[in-house]
């Protein structure tokens, strides 16, 4: 799913892609989008974009003379599971356009396309960053550094600090692969108490005796948690492209894969946190891992998927996979619906959790016999990452 880079990268996108287009008319949004409409038309404007964290706002601002007269209107989208902005030509609309900008002729119309292929993204009219947010931990690193730091004693951080990362009021903008590749490099286990983690860092002051230059060749070689909180993104920016996602050309991802050390990287061992959410890591998880859960290791290359579907290494079809078809065969059918995305900014909130499968109510089985059940072999999602507040 998209998390800070990707936010940045979206904002960057729109600015040099539309920086010279003047659009025009109304805003457009698709049927079955739930977002709110956008009561904005004009006869001229331009859009331009700016990220903090895991949103982005888009400003659309009338030129001089436009008509009919219009304020300037703010935008802020949080992209969810799939969100990304396309340029395209308005012929060659993508199928999950939830929200179109028009270009105004004369030449050939383009449109600026807000995707959501999973339509978990949102957007609200105002222009107002989330309230609760931390500081943005690429943009605003000091205050992200001293909001945390100031804040241990807040019962955030009794959790694992694999969980804490995802806290959006501390973390703003850092996700489920950005945590992983984090802890890995410093070697933290994911499951560590976030308090015993960070602590030590309030006590860590620079030798008065040290010169500018040496201060920062020492802060570069030995990074703490919170200074790789700021530059391990920074690094995913510097790749170009779109990062991670489902909308990045090869040449993306082949850059984003090569970068990455441990996210659903093979030989790497994974758990899921007590969200649902995927942990990637090697060695020991630590002391706060979940009871009775066994994490499983990535094997080998040949079976390496994409980065979206990295989250889970599904298991191989076995013998147990065929005596389970067989004895699912007379169950009546069941469906599983996915829950919206959530509100709290204590876990990513931009993902959805899948409930238990069961018997819809008031439903019965007909009498005599049953309809027999198609059963899928299991194929792993994006990210089974929790259910709320990126």
């Amino acid at each position: 799913m998209p998390e800070g880079p990707e936010l940045h990268l979206a904002s960057q996108f729109v600015n040099e892609a539309c920086g010279a287009l003047v659009f025009g008319g109304c805003v457009e949004k698709s049927s079955v989008s739930r977002n709110p409409e956008v009561p904005f038309e004009s006869s001229a404007y331009r859009i331009s974009a700016s990220a903090r964290g895991k949103e982005l706002r888009l400003i659309l601002s009338p030129l001089p003379g436009a008509q009919p007269p219009q304020e300037p209107l703010a935008l802020v989208f949080r992209f969810g599971m799939s969100g990304s902005f396309q340029l395209v030509p308005r012929e060659e609309l993508p199928r999950h356009a939830h929200l179109r900008f028009y270009t105004a002729p004369p030449g050939p119309q383009l449109a600026l396309c807000f995707v959501d292929v999973r339509r978990f993204g949102h957007w609200d009219l105002g222009g107002k960053w989330q309230p609760g947010r931390g500081p943005c931990v690429l943009q605003e690193y000091e205050q992200f550094r001293e909001n945390v730091l100031r804040n241990l004693a807040d019962k955030a951080f009794d959790r694992p600090i694999c969980e804490a990362l995802l806290d959006q009021r501390f973390f703003n903008g850092i996700g489920n692969y950005l945590r992983a590749e984090i802890l890995y490099r410093l070697k933290i286990p994911p499951f560590e108490k976030a308090r015993s983690v960070l602590e030590a860092l309030q006590q860590r002051r620079p030798s008065l005796k040290l010169t500018l230059s040496q201060k920062i060749k020492a802060k570069l070689q030995n990074p703490d948690l919170l200074e790789l909180c700021h530059s391990v993104p920074k690094e995913v920016v510097q790749l170009g492209g779109k990062g991670y996602g489902s909308e990045s050309g090869e040449e993306d991802f082949a850059a984003f894969r090569a970068w990455l050390r441990c996210y659903g990287m093979p030989g790497m061992s994974s758990l899921q946190d007590r969200h649902g959410r995927t942990i990637w890591f090697q060695g020991d998880p630590g002391p706060l891992a979940p009871k009775g859960r066994k994490s499983r290791k990535k094997k080998s290359k040949a079976t390496q998927q994409s980065p979206e579907d990295r989250v889970e290494d599904p298991s191989p079809p076995s013998k147990a996979l065929s005596r389970t078809r067989r004895a699912k065969r007379d169950l009546p059918e069941r469906t599983a619906t996915q829950r919206p995305e959530g509100t709290s900014l204590q876990q990513d909130p931009e993902v959805p959790t899948v409930p238990k499968k069961g018997r819809r109510k008031g439903q019965q089985a007909a009498s005599g016999h049953r309809r027999p059940r198609k059963v899928k072999a299991d194929t792993p999602s994006l990210d089974p990452e929790g259910t709320s507040a990126s």
